[in-house]
């Protein structure tokens, strides 16, 4: 069983960064991570995962490259997501996201993941 809580959402405004938390307790070694969001009246997308094997390998939706850095600290048992030049369109709820198992190639597809927190909201104004 997997347990995830996520911390870090807020208020900001365009242009300014955030830092998303997740900590997952449980049997969470070697696990599928990834961030998702959801904004009102549209699907939940992913954002970012992360391998399991501390390789660096990691996946980002278009929309967020080069803006968002997906990171863990497994010591911590810890996912983050530090999201900089946010914009408008990047409110919503984002939800972290396991699955128990070896990832060598991340991915960021929803149907993968079957343990989620109850999301944190980010509201960015412009």
């Amino acid at each position: 069983q997997v347990q995830l809580e996520e911390s870090g959402g807020g208020s900001v405004q365009a242009g300014g960064s955030r830092r998303l938390s997740c900590i997952a307790l449980g049997s969470t070694a070697r696990s599928w991570m990834g961030w998702f969001r959801q904004a009102p009246g549209k699907e939940r997308e992913g954002v970012a995962a992360i391998d399991s094997e501390e390789a660096g390998r990691s996946r980002y939706t278009e929309s967020v490259k080069g803006r968002f850095t997906i990171s863990k600290d497994n010591t911590k048992k810890t996912l983050y997501l530090e999201m900089n030049d946010l914009r408008p369109d990047d409110a919503a709820l984002y939800y972290c996201a396991a699955k128990p198992g070896i990832c060598w190639i991340p991915s960021i597809v929803t149907s993968v993941y079957n343990y989620w927190g109850q999301g944190t909201q980010v509201s960015v104004s412009s």
